[in-house]
C-alpha cells in the first residue's frame, strides 16, 4: 500500500540531501520519479532541488493554485511513475496536502514530503500542520543546536545579526536562519531572559 510520508526538521538538517538520495535510489533501479519544489525560491522560474553538499536535480515547481493530483496523474498516465518527492513541503497548501494523499490512495504511488515543521516564530506552517495531521508516516530528521542539544526551532536574523520576531512567515530576502534548541531559541528571540 502506498503511503504519504512527511520527513521534517529545522533548517540545515539534510532534508534535501535525503530526498535527492532517495530519488536517485529509485532511478538507479530504472524507476521513474517526479520531484517538486516550491516556486518561492525558484530563480528565473526554474525548479532545482539542491543540497548543501552540492548535489542538485531538476524539479517541477508548484504554486499555491496548482492541483498536484492532476499534474501527477497526467505525468503517471503518460509514463508510469514509481514515487513522488516534494521538497519545501511546508509551503504546500492544505488542499495540496490532501491532493498528495489522494496520489497515494488512488494512484497507489508513495509520496515523500520533506520540509520544515515550524517557522522563525515557532508556529506551524499550514502545509506542515496538515501533513502532521494526515500523513501515514512521520519522521523527524535531527540536527543540533550550537550547544549540542537537539535543534527543534529556527531563528531568523536581520542583516545586523539580531533575531527577528515579527514579519512575514516566508522571507525570500537574504535573511540568515539558524537552527536552535528551544532553550536557546527563547533566549535569542527575547521570549525569556537567559539564565546563564
Amino acid at each position: 500500500m502506498a503511503k504519504l510520508y512527511f520527513s521534517y526538521s529545522t533548517m540545515n538538517a539534510g532534508k534535501s540531501t535525503m530526498l535527492l538520495q532517495a530519488s536517485y535510489n529509485y532511478q538507479e533501479r530504472g524507476m521513474r520519479t517526479m520531484m517538486f519544489t516550491a516556486a518561492h525560491y525558484a530563480e528565473n522560474g526554474v525548479g532545482v532541488i539542491s543540497s548543501r553538499l552540492g548535489v542538485t536535480a531538476a524539479a517541477e515547481l508548484y504554486r499555491d493554485e496548482d492541483n498536484l493530483f492532476d499534474r501527477i496523474a497526467s505525468a503517471h498516465g503518460a509514463n508510469a511513475l514509481s514515487c513522488v518527492f516534494v521538497d519545501e513541503a511546508q509551503f504546500l497548501t492544505r488542499d495540496q496536502v490532501w491532493q498528495l494523499a489522494r496520489v497515494a490512495d488512488r494512484l497507489h504511488l508513495p509520496v515523500m514530503c520533506f520540509g520544515l515543521r515550524t517557522d522563525f516564530q515557532g508556529k506551524l506552517f499550514p502545509g506542515s500542520a496538515e501533513l502532521l495531521a494526515i500523513a501515514d508516516t512521520l519522521r523527524e530528521i535531527r540536527t543540533i543546536c550550537h550547544c549540542g542539544s537537539k535543534a527543534t526551532m529556527v531563528v531568523r536574523h536581520d542583516s545586523t545579526g539580531k533575531a527577528i520576531t515579527e514579519g512575514d512567515q516566508v522571507s525570500i530576502e537574504k535573511s540568515v536562519y539558524v537552527s536552535l534548541c528551544r532553550k536557546h531559541w527563547e533566549e535569542e528571540t527575547g521570549r525569556i531572559v537567559s539564565d546563564k
